[in-house]
């Protein structure tokens, strides 16, 4: 089992775009969304993932499980979830062997664009670019299994 901790920001203005080192489409899906645990499905690139997460007790860091999938498999399970999740995630370096996940969203979190990083340990050090904006680490409202329920257009 492994502990994601991950920290979530806004983003002030569009200086990380000419850091950009790759750029992927998303679709992904939720199987369960049930208090204190989800099944997400999602296909990235030309490849298919299935991936449990426990609760989160402070809003950074949970257990997660990820498993890769068939695509056909992948694409069978994203056609059961009732709502798909449309992204694409851009990757920027952040130095010291992190880096930046930038998650543009399409449909109906179009004008939604979120920056996570992942961290080694709760206290890590983290970098501080200046196209990061506020903290939205642990507002469920962010949670990508939150944003197939209640789209950003709908906020």
């Amino acid at each position: 089992m492994a502990t994601e901790i991950e920290r979530k920001y806004l983003l002030a203005s569009d200086g990380w775009r000419a850091e950009i080192s790759q750029s992927t489409r998303i679709a992904q899906g939720y199987l369960s969304t049930e208090p204190g645990r989800t099944v997400r499905v999602r296909i990235k690139g030309a490849g298919g993932f299935l991936t449990i997460k426990g609760a989160s007790l402070d809003g950074m860091s949970r257990a997660e499980f990820e498993y890769p999938v068939p695509l056909s498999d992948a694409e069978a399970m994203l056609a059961l979830c009732p709502s798909v999740l449309d992204k694409t995630r851009h990757l920027v370096d952040a130095g010291n062997g992190l880096v930046w996940e930038i998650d543009e969203f399409h449909g109906e979190n179009a004008g939604l664009i979120v920056a996570e990083i992942e961290l080694p340990s709760v206290d890590a050090p983290m970098p501080q670019p200046g196209w990061l904006g506020a903290e939205v680490t642990g507002d469920k409202r962010y949670y990508n299994s939150q944003l197939t329920l209640k789209p950003y257009t709908q906020w």
